[in-house]
């Protein structure tokens, strides 16, 4: 894509790691954040609270990416949402909202589910995710991005589970993405000339939690984790589909947890 201004609301990692990418490719990156800590050398930094009226005028963008967790209360996403908009000078031509595949959390195993199937939540969190979509499409006309579980170097809290033996639930449905393809996608996302969208970001191979604990059990040369008591009448995950994934930003670097903790653990 031809040089753009992008501005990110919210520059924790996954944001910090795509605006360098973005900033690599001839981007100008600005980012905000409560602080000035943490933003990155290469972004333009501004300091604002986007949980609280704005008194500082957004710059111009051309394409807008919002990667804030869900605040404590509800309608925290509108509200922040609303703010900047009455902060930037005009809409921008593209604005991607990061949400998260909790949105599922009401669901069960029973079969795989894609972009069509409506959220079903269980949870205050999960509910304010789908209230921050919505008011993402209403307010931008955003794309929404749905990250399954994020892992990669420096999201490493399986891999000190497994080490400690602690106990997990051996039967549970699971979906990831490494951040490295997440990145990839968001990146896919902003430059598409009609993007998806909602776009589930997971690898191909669901898997249960006992089965990516055991590989990585395997690759540390330690004993698999003991099986946690869990309630049998609790839900025990989702399969979720990355087929439209695929389609966007082609094969993934790392397709499946075998790859990405493989290659962590061959990091350490």
């Amino acid at each position: 894509m031809a040089a753009q201004r992008i501005l990110l609301i919210g520059s924790g990692k996954v944001g910090s790691r795509l605006g360098e990418r973005l900033v690599a490719g001839g981007h100008e990156v600005t980012a905000v954040r409560r602080t000035a800590a943490g933003i990155r050398g290469s972004f333009v930094p501004l300091v604002a609270d986007v949980s609280r009226p704005l008194d500082t005028v957004l710059p111009a963008a051309d394409a807008l990416v919002v990667t804030l967790p869900p605040g404590d209360d509800r309608g925290f996403y509108r509200s922040a949402l609303e703010r900047v908009a009455a902060a930037l000078p005009a809409p921008p031509s593209r604005t991607v909202f990061v949400s998260s595949t909790r949105v599922f959390e009401g669901w069960g195993d029973e079969r795989p589910l894609d972009e069509s199937d409506e959220p079903r939540v269980t949870s205050g969190r999960g509910q304010e995710l789908i209230d921050g979509e919505e008011a993402a499409r209403e307010i931008f006309d955003a794309v929404v991005v749905r990250p399954a579980g994020i892992y990669g170097p420096g999201r490493e809290r399986l891999i000190r589970q497994v080490l400690a033996g602690e106990p997990v639930d051996h039967d549970r449905r699971t979906n990831r993405i490494h951040e490295h393809d997440l990145v990839r996608a968001l990146e896919a996302v902003l430059a598409a000339a009609e993007p998806p969208r909602t776009l589930h970001a997971v690898d191909r191979r669901p898997a249960t939690l006992g089965e990516v604990v055991s590989f990585i059990a395997e690759r540390l040369g330690v004993d698999i984790p003991p099986r946690a008591e869990v309630d049998p009448r609790a839900r025990r995950g989702t399969v979720l589909d990355g087929s439209r994934l695929l389609e966007i930003v082609g094969e993934l670097e790392f397709p499946t947890f075998v790859e990405g903790y493989g290659a962590m653990i061959a990091g350490r």
